[in-house]
């Protein structure tokens, strides 16, 4: 495997600085990757530097926005963004302080429920990044209320658990205009699940969607296979990747642990080069 368009970092929710996940890559051989943390751009200079390194690595600077529809979250990762573009660093701030708000939110009610869980730990498994979910699970497993981070999720800190709390979020289409205004190329995350992903497509082609993961972590060959004749159909590129956060080495797909494509992410740098768009390789 070559290519992974889909990693996380310390920036957010990672396990790992930037430039320890570019070693990592490097180390297992990749030679396209993507750093795309969630709200966070953070992390893509670190990154950029530490891949001087590498001769052999290319490092695509992205992020991942987090957007809510009526049933659920659709996330869009955006590709070659220009992480200096004051519009986007602000948009981002904004989200990532939503994040916060509703991290305590939760951190509220996991305690009202007998879950005491501390705020500065919190803080402290984030690392200076973006504060997501993972980091309350990881407070609750080192305080021994759960057994596994997936057990956080499923019971407690998921979309239907009776912790979660919601967070202000653009829309799809609103992060969309916001990576194309920051001269990057925008791309569906792991769209599978997503309920009416067709008309959802269109609408957000028409706002400038170039892009949809179809090879995803976990995702079987009939889904592939779906996904890839719907990419087709509207003229996206199939991107993907490993969603890599490093936070659970025993079960987690490693970077590079999908098959995605070469010519993946062949076909969004040369349209990025087309394009002259952000932070080219």
């Amino acid at each position: 495997m070559e290519v992974d368009l889909h990693m996380h970092s310390t920036a957010s929710d990672g396990a790992l600085r930037p430039a320890e996940l570019v070693g990592l890559a490097a180390q297992r051989g990749l030679k396209i990757i993507a750093i795309t943390d969630h709200d966070s751009v953070d992390g893509i200079e670190e990154a950029l530097e530490a891949a001087k390194r590498y001769p052999s690595l290319t490092v695509i600077p992205g992020v991942e926005i987090n957007t809510d529809i009526p049933h659920g979250e659709v996330h869009i990762l955006g590709y070659f963004v220009d992480y200096r573009d004051q519009g986007l660093r602000e948009a981002l701030v904004r989200l990532r302080s939503a994040r916060e708000l509703r991290a305590h939110k939760m951190i509220d009610k996991l305690n009202d429920m007998g879950l005491g869980v501390d705020w500065g730990r919190v803080e402290e498994f984030a690392s200076g990044g973006s504060v997501g979910r993972p980091h309350i699970a990881q407070a609750m497993l080192e305080r021994g209320h759960i057994s596994s981070m997936q057990e956080a999720f499923e019971k407690y800190i998921g979309r239907e658990g009776p912790a979660y709390a919601e967070r202000e979020k653009l829309t799809p289409a609103e992060a969309v205009g916001l990576v194309v205004r920051a001269k990057g190329l925008p791309v569906l995350a792991h769209p599978a699940d997503i309920d009416g992903l067709e008309g959802l497509v269109r609408q957000l082609k028409e706002v400038g969607l170039v892009g949809m993961e179809v090879y995803y972590d976990g995702y079987k060959s009939e889904t592939i296979r779906r996904l890839l004749r719907m990419a087709d159909r509207h003229g996206l590129i199939p991107s993907g990747g490993s969603d890599y956060h490093g936070l659970r080495d025993d079960c987690e797909t490693p970077p590079g642990g999908v098959d995605v494509p070469l010519s993946s992410a062949q076909r969004l740098m040369a349209l990025a080069r087309q394009r002259s768009l952000g932070v080219t390789p």
